[in-house]
């Protein structure tokens, strides 16, 4: 796969963010898009958008924090006569404080929308591009998937798991034409935050533009790349975990994820 031009690419969570960056750059690089998130309203501004530019964009509004989800997912767009040549596992979310401030349905959903679906949505896509021996899958897992984080432990967990298994699933089908890239952004001026119940980045990081995680992201993908860390700070940070004492790294982590500070909300009494 040498470009995106004339691809059909289905996104996950591309209502806005990291995922409206991707639809916008993708709709630029002349591939036509089929868009799903829990927005209707969004998701149709957006096609409109497109449609408006000459882009051939289709919404499939979809809840994937829910069983069976995929699938559904799939039998509505192979009703609808599409062929994805490009998937992207983009939507996820998390939440910030101690494990046992939410209930237990936030986490099931968590690991729904995060782990079961991006599975299952690669396990019924990837077998029809193997075949054609063309196209690409590309996972958005997180900067959080190279170490646990403390009053993070669920989403760092999801995170870490979407990195190792893209990244045994690029081993796997090497030299196949079928590309395979983990995508791990740092903090992102996204909606990400305000959903995870925080103020904004950790520690006073400094966030990325989902513009700059996106194209880092597509170019991977059409690379090839085993896995991609946007951004220079993030790749020294990345790094600089596999070098620190884990108990140091935890103490640190707990610290400065638990720090009142970054809370948008109370913590649950």
């Amino acid at each position: 796969m040498k470009s995106y031009s004339g691809q059909t690419v289905l996104i996950t969570g591309a209502s806005s963010g990291i995922g409206e960056a991707m639809a916008r750059q993708l709709a630029d690089s002349g591939a036509r898009l089929l868009l799903t998130s829990r927005s209707d309203d969004a998701l149709n501004r957006l096609t409109d958008e497109f449609r408006e530019l000459g882009t051939d964009a289709e919404v499939f509004a979809h809840d994937l924090g829910v069983p069976g989800a995929a699938q559904a997912l799939y039998d509505r767009i192979t009703e609808a006569g599409h062929t994805i040549d490009v998937l992207i596992n983009n939507a996820g979310f998390g939440k910030l404080g101690e494990f046992v401030e939410y209930e237990a349905e936030v986490y099931d959903e968590m690991v729904m929308l995060n782990v079961m679906n991006l599975v299952a949505l690669t396990r019924l896509y990837l077998p029809g591009m193997l075949q054609r021996e063309t196209g690409g899958v590309l996972n958005v897992a997180s900067t959080a998937a190279f170490q646990p984080v403390p009053h993070f432990a669920v989403y760092a967990a999801t995170k870490a798991f979407i990195k190792s298994f893209t990244e045994a699933l690029h081993a796997e089908i090497e030299g196949s034409g079928v590309a395979v890239t983990c995508l791990c952004p740092g903090p992102t001026e996204t909606r990400f935050f305000e959903r995870a119940d925080m103020r904004g980045a950790p520690g006073g990081l400094l966030a990325e533009t989902p513009e700059k995680v996106a194209h880092d992201g597509l170019d991977a993908l059409l690379r090839n790349q085993r896995t991609e860390v946007s951004g220079l700070g993030n790749v020294v940070g990345a790094f600089a975990t596999r070098l620190v004492p884990t108990r140091t790294l935890l103490a640190v982590l707990k610290r400065m994820m638990g720090s009142p500070s970054l809370r948008r909300t109370a913590p649950h009494p």
